[in-house]
Order: C-alpha cells, then structure tokens, then sequence
C-alpha cells in the first residue's frame, strides 16, 4: 500500500511538470521524479519543450527548431539590411556636407538655424516623423496577418527591392552643386527609403523569438545576425575606399564614383534581403497566430511592460551615442588625425573582425551569467572609450596609431552589444506573450525599430549640429565635442539598464 501511495503521488507530481510551461523549465526537474519516470518520461518531456506552446493560443501544431542552414539564411537578410542603414549612418553627412579635403562638392547649404541647426539636421529629423505611424501600423499589419505564406516574409518580400532604391536615389541628387533642389530630393526619398525598410525590417525582427524557441536558440540567432550587421558595417564604411578605386580605374568624378559604389552596394544589399524570402518556409519553423487585438491596444499593451521601457529607453540612448560616434569616423580620421579617408574603412573594417574575436565569449559568458550585468559594463566601457575621442590628434603618439587604439578599445563593447540587445527583447516578447497569451512579437520589435531609428536619427542630427561648431582641419571644436556628448549618452544607458529585471522575463 505505501509503494502504491508513492506510485501516485510521483504520477501527480509527474503529470504537474509535464503541464508546466517548458519555455520557463530550468531543465534540472525534480530528482525524485527524474529517477522514477526513467528515460521514456524525460524524452516526452524534452519534446514538450521543444514544441513551445503558448497559452490561450489555438495553434498546436508542432514546430520545427531552425536548422544552422535556415539559422545563416534568416541572418544573411540582416546582411543586406545593415549594408543599407549603415551606408547612411556612415555616408550620408560626408556626402552631403563634406569636408574641405575630400574632393566632393558641397550639395546643400550650410548655413544655419537658431545658432546650431542645418538643413541637413532638419532633413534628418523630417525622416524619422513617418516612422512614428508606419512602425506600429506595419507591426500591426503584420501581427494580424493571416497570409497563408506567414504573418511576416510576405511584408518582408515587398519591403527588400524598393528599400535599395530609395537608397541610392538618395545618393544621386539632381544638381551637382548646392541646391535648394537637393534639400527637397533628399527630404522625399528618405522618407520613402524609411518606410520601405520598415515594412521588411519589422517583420524580419518578429520572426526572431518565433524562429527561436528557447532563450538558447534566440541567444544563438541574435549572435549571427550579429555577426552578419556588423559585415554590413564593413562593406558600407569602405565606400570610400571602394569609390576612391573606381576613381582611378575609370574617368568619373569622385563625385560619381562615389555614386556608382553606393548603387552597387545597394544591388547587392537588395539580393542578400531575398535570401530569407526565397528560402525559409516560415510555417514550418513558427507558429505564426494572429493577434486580435487592435493597433492602438497593442501600442499601449507593448509600452504598458515595465522591462521592455527599461531596455528601449537604455536602447535609444545607447544608439544616439553609437551613431554620433559612427557619423564621425570619417571625420575623426581626415580632421582630427589628418589622414586619408582610406584609414576609416581600414579602422572599420578592424573594428568588426576584432569584435568577431568576441562574439563566442560572450555568447558563452550570456548562457553562464546572464545578459544585463554584460551590457551594462559594456556600456559604461563604451562611455570611456568614447571620452577619448576630443583628445585624438592631440596625444604625443603617432596620429595611425591612435586610431587603431581607439578601435581596438572600442571593439569589446561593441560585441557584447551587437550580440545581447536582440536575445533580450525576444526575451521580454515571449514572456509577454507566455504572461497574455497574445503574439506581439512585431509590435515590440517595431517600438524598439521605431526608437533605435529615432536613436540613430538623433545621433546624426546632433553630429550635423555638432559641425556647426567647426568640421575642418584647425577648426574642429564640433568634431571634438561629439566625444563628449557620446560618452554621456553611454553611461545614461549604464545606468537606466541596470535597473533591467532579467529574471522577470527569463527566469
């Protein structure tokens, strides 16, 4: 009789583990259980886990884990985004208001607003106004889709091809010379460029903790599009270099062959987005159900979660830094050090493979420890390395040597936050989506979208303000101060994210 008795209380307790969530499972269990179920009962177990339910969700089809070709596949469409965000990150300013020593014609006026707006600041900012309705609309679009094909590749597959060639219109304004006809090209492709890459940008971030089950798999796949935005980053910081070659191979201007790299880069951006589209069947690796509830209700669902606040607003600011200092490379390298535009691609092309070298550490030391104690130290390093940039030119070291430092220094940080920030917030997704039992991946990857664009906005607007502070050789105060403005935004983000509740959301 007590064999018996011992018999039915390890089945309840078995029959109450097996019910429970597995996506919130330690996956240590209860040892007593353990030795009595035996194999057979941890195998039914594991595939529990594997096939993720959601509360209060009709779908119970069992979903298939992405596999390493689909993972590479999914991160090769970041590859071909991040050329494109990155090329106006890192171009965009140069192009438009270029420094005295690079041979490029100044395209808009310079003259200036309330002491420190331009019109390149205005333009900027214009750009991210549709970003504030098209961002929650498309999410909500696409939250509720019930295409047959998925709620998010069929956005993504119209996004991709008109996002390049919005892109390199932007590029090629129709006056050669400054112009008030330039301010008015520029203001109305960007706008479309924008848009457009919304429409492929927030459903391809969607799909991440819906390709990835487990924090383990979102960790794993947040590394590769890691990996694959910061090659992004490589190709658009050697524009030019690459248009300086296409100079002397050919008779163009620097002018139009700048122009000529930038379309070709943005060919290229355009197939790499079509390799996700064209090869992974998205509702053979998510279930994809769609969410009822209406748009503005989802809004102030997503920013009613406490957690997701913290890290969008340490988000946003740590971007508007990250791009201050991103937009002034080129200008770090040709003002303050004197040296050729070629050394910039160079120190960014270091700064990516070097950060590369810590991509697996960190995944690993994630896995171990936790994400938010990474990040913060990431950013308050990145705060410092930041502060060194008003002393470049200045220190009694070769000018060569300083940048490499400044990159080698800054490539840390960097991996920590190329790889973590999405692994969190698919975190924070699905334990809103375990906690209501409504899907909104789209809607909070389109508000972190939406503020890591105003982020990024605000980084280049703040550079072009900055410029009007002095931008050449001998008259550099602008170029100096970005430092400073950088290092302060990084360490607010420090301190706003350590108040992040990661067991609120993994544990």
């Amino acid at each position: 009789m007590a064999r018996w008795r011992l018999a039915w209380r390890l089945g309840a307790r078995g029959a109450v583990a097996a019910d429970a969530d597995p996506r919130t499972s330690t996956g240590g269990g209860d040892p007593i259980l353990t030795d009595a179920l035996g194999a057979d009962r941890k195998a039914e177990i594991a595939k529990r886990r594997s096939h993720v339910p959601l509360p209060a969700m009709s779908d119970t089809r069992a979903v298939e884990s992405l596999p390493l070709n689909k993972q590479l596949s999914y991160a090769t469409g970041q590859l071909g985004w991040s050329i494109l965000v990155n090329i106006v990150g890192i171009n965009l300013v140069f192009f438009y208001l270029p420094p005295d020593t690079s041979g490029l014609p100044t395209l808009i006026t310079t003259a200036t607003f309330l002491v420190v707006l331009n019109a390149i600041t205005l333009i900027l900012a214009s750009g991210r106004l549709l970003d504030a309705f098209t961002d929650p609309w498309i999410a909500g679009l696409s939250d509720r889709s019930k295409n047959p094909r998925g709620r998010r590749i069929p956005f993504m597959s119209k996004g991709a091809f008109p996002a390049a060639v919005f892109l390199f219109l932007m590029f090629v304004p129709p006056v050669s010379e400054q112009s008030a006809v330039n301010i008015v090209w520029l203001t109305i492709f960007q706008a479309l460029f924008y848009v457009t890459l919304t429409v492929y940008l927030t459903p391809f971030f969607a799909l991440l903790p819906e390709f990835g089950h487990t924090p383990r798999e979102r960790l794993n796949l947040s590394t590769w599009i890691s990996i694959t935005f910061a090659l992004g980053l490589i190709l658009a910081g050697l524009v030019p270099g690459i248009a300086s070659a296409v100079e002397g191979a050919t008779a163009l201007s620097p002018l139009r062959a700048f122009q000529v790299t930038i379309g070709g880069l943005a060919a290229l951006a355009a197939i790499l987005m079509y390799v996700p589209v064209l090869v992974i069947d998205e509702k053979r690796y998510s279930r994809g159900v769609p969410s009822n509830v209406a748009l503005m209700e989802a809004v102030k669902a997503t920013f009613a979660n406490l957690e997701f606040r913290k890290f969008v607003t340490a988000d946003f600011v740590y971007f508007t830094g990250l791009t201050i200092v991103q937009t002034g490379i080129l200008f770090y390298v040709t003002v303050l050090l004197e040296q050729e535009e070629t050394l910039a691609s160079l120190l960014l092309t270091l700064l990516v493979l070097a950060s590369f070298v810590f991509y697996p550490v960190v995944n690993i030391i994630a896995k171990k420890t936790g994400k938010k104690g990474l990040m913060v130290a990431a950013f308050a390093w990145m705060a410092l390395v930041f502060a060194g940039v008003p002393t470049l030119g200045n220190l009694p070291i070769d000018a060569t040597a300083q940048g490499y430092a400044l990159v080698l220094l800054l490539s840390v940080p960097l991996a920590v936050l190329g790889v973590l920030p999405n692994a969190v917030l698919a975190d924070i997704a699905d334990s809103d989506a375990r906690r209501t039992g409504e899907a909104r991946e789209g809607m909070f990857f389109a508000a972190r979208t939406l503020m890591q664009k105003v982020g990024q906005t605000a980084g280049v607007v703040v550079f072009a303000m900055a410029t009007t502070l002095g931008r050449d050789v001998g008259d550099d105060l602008g170029i100096r101060l970005s430092g400073v403005i950088g290092f302060v935004l990084c360490l607010a983000a420090a301190v706003v994210f350590s108040r992040y509740d990661e067991q609120a959301t993994v544990g």
